[in-house]
Formats: structure tokens, C-alpha cells, sequence
């Protein structure tokens, strides 16, 4: 187990691992983002925030449905540091998971405490899962790696994030602005969309497709070209962009590469 400092803000990677992070996918976004650095980044998706730490907007509204998430970055931008143990073994997991869920049924997941045990599971679970059972409880097991490397001083975060706002909700919910810009990068249009208690089917992906073609501004998304996510764009009058993305975690161990599509409008 190796423990290291934050980077400083210009070199600032992703803090979590996470399922289906776009930080590959940021160089081809950069372009586009470009022609309108000056305006707002909303992201109704944040996740790993990948993108948003690749384009480092001024100012941001960054949202996830996942509230131990939003509650780890609050940490982050108030200035954070780990003092708990972190080792890389399986009995220290499971006792960081079950404390973990204590805490959520105490209702302090906000706390300071609750997120250096969602980063120490997170970087020790398995694949960098972030999955949590109908009752709300995260339920991911030990991962097997030979080495991790912890951070426990986030320090340099909190300059990057000083005038990003971070929400807990579904997407609707979100006060947009008309010249906002808006990067959508929902659960994929595939089986595993449980990244948090509440499921993402069909009927959210259309829900979803129907408020970004209703935004006035700029609209990127990203997601799995299949036929049904290619068709709804087509019918709203996205511009369809397609390209090959790595697969990083797959049930079945296939990492060929998936088809994906970027649907634009208003740019």
C-alpha cells in the first residue's frame, strides 16, 4: 500500500475509480467545448468526474442520483483529508463496508467519516464498483488487486471545485440555465444500470432525450449506440457522431471495443 498527495489542480485526475468514466472520451470533447469555455458546464451525470476535471470549467453544476457520491465531493470542496487507516486487505473491507452502512442507517452519510470509507471502498472494492442493493446499502465485495495506491490529501481539490456547485437529484430537477452547456452521460442503455439504488430503464432514457432536445443552449451526450438510443436521437434532431470506445468492465470478460455514439445539438 502506497499513500501519495493530491497532483495540483492543472494535473488533477479523477479522485474515485468509476464504471464507465469518460476520461478517455474528454480529448474529444475538448473541441467542442471550446467556442463556449466561458459559459456554464452542467452535467446531470457527473460520476467520476472525469470531464469536468479534463475541461475545468470556472463554473459548474455538477449532479449524480448517487447522494454518497455528491456527499464525497462537498467533502472535497470544504478541504479533506483522511486520517483513518488504509489497508489492503480483506478483513479491513468488510469491516469498512459494514461501518459504512451503519452509518447510512444513521442517517450520516454526509459525514466526514462516511466519505473516507466511500474512498477507501471504492479503491478497494471490486473493478471500482459503486453498487448499492434495494435497502440503500452498498454491497460491492473486495476487490483483488496486488497494489493500490491511496490519497489521502485532497487539498488541491478544493480550488477546482471553489465555484462548482454539487446536487443530489434527478436530472429534471436541475435549475438549468438557457445558455448553459450540458454534457449528458447517463447510465448506459444496457443490462447493469444499478449504480445506485434507484434503476435507469427505457423509460429514463427517454425521459432524458425529450429534456435535453428542450434546452435552448449547447447539448453533448454520450451514450452506447444501440438501435433504439440511435433512432430516439435521430427522431429529436440530434447530430449523430459515432467512434469505438474501450470496454474496462464487462461480467464476461470481453474487452473488445463498443460502439458509441455522440448525439449534439445546438452546436
Amino acid at each position: 500500500m502506497t499513500v501519495v498527495d493530491a497532483p495540483a489542480v492543472a494535473a488533477l485526475k479523477p479522485p474515485l475509480k468509476w464504471a464507465g468514466g469518460k476520461r478517455w472520451l474528454a480529448p474529444r470533447l475538448a473541441p467542442y467545448w471550446a467556442a463556449y469555455r466561458e459559459r456554464r458546464l452542467v452535467e446531470p451525470f457527473c460520476g467520476g468526474l472525469a470531464v469536468a476535471l479534463s475541461l475545468l470549467p470556472d463554473q459548474a453544476l455538477l449532479n449524480d442520483i448517487n447522494p454518497h457520491l455528491i456527499a464525497f465531493y462537498r467533502q472535497l470542496k470544504k478541504g479533506f483529508s483522511i486520517t483513518m487507516s488504509l489497508r489492503h486487505d480483506e478483513e479491513s473491507y468488510y469491516a469498512a463496508r459494514t461501518r459504512f452502512n451503519a452509518l447510512i442507517r444513521e442517517g450520516r452519510e454526509e459525514s466526514e467519516e462516511a466519505a473516507a470509507l466511500f474512498y477507501y471502498l471504492n479503491r478497494t472494492g471490486y473493478n471500482g464498483l459503486c453498487r448499492f442493493n434495494r435497502r440503500g446499502e452498498f454491497n460491492v465485495p473486495f476487490g483483488q488487486y496486488k497494489h493500490i495506491n491511496y490519497v489521502t490529501d485532497f487539498s488541491a481539490y478544493s480550488a477546482a471545485f471553489r465555484d462548482w456547485e454539487f446536487t443530489v437529484g434527478d436530472f429534471e430537477q436541475l435549475q438549468v440555465e438557457p445558455d448553459d452547456v450540458i454534457y449528458a452521460d447517463p447510465p448506459y442503455d444496457v443490462q447493469f444500470t444499478q449504480y445506485s439504488k434507484e434503476a435507469f430503464g427505457w423509460e429514463e432514457q427517454v425521459r432524458l432525450a425529450k429534456w435535453l432536445a428542450s434546452h435552448p443552449g449547447p447539448v453533448i451526450l454520450s451514450n452506447q449506440a444501440t438501435t433504439r438510443i440511435v433512432d430516439l436521437y435521430e427522431e429529436l434532431g440530434f447530430k449523430l457522431l459515432y467512434f469505438d470506445a474501450p470496454r474496462r468492465i464487462s461480467n464476461t470478460g470481453d474487452r473488445t471495443p463498443a460502439r458509441e455514439v455522440l448525439a449534439l445539438r445546438g452546436m
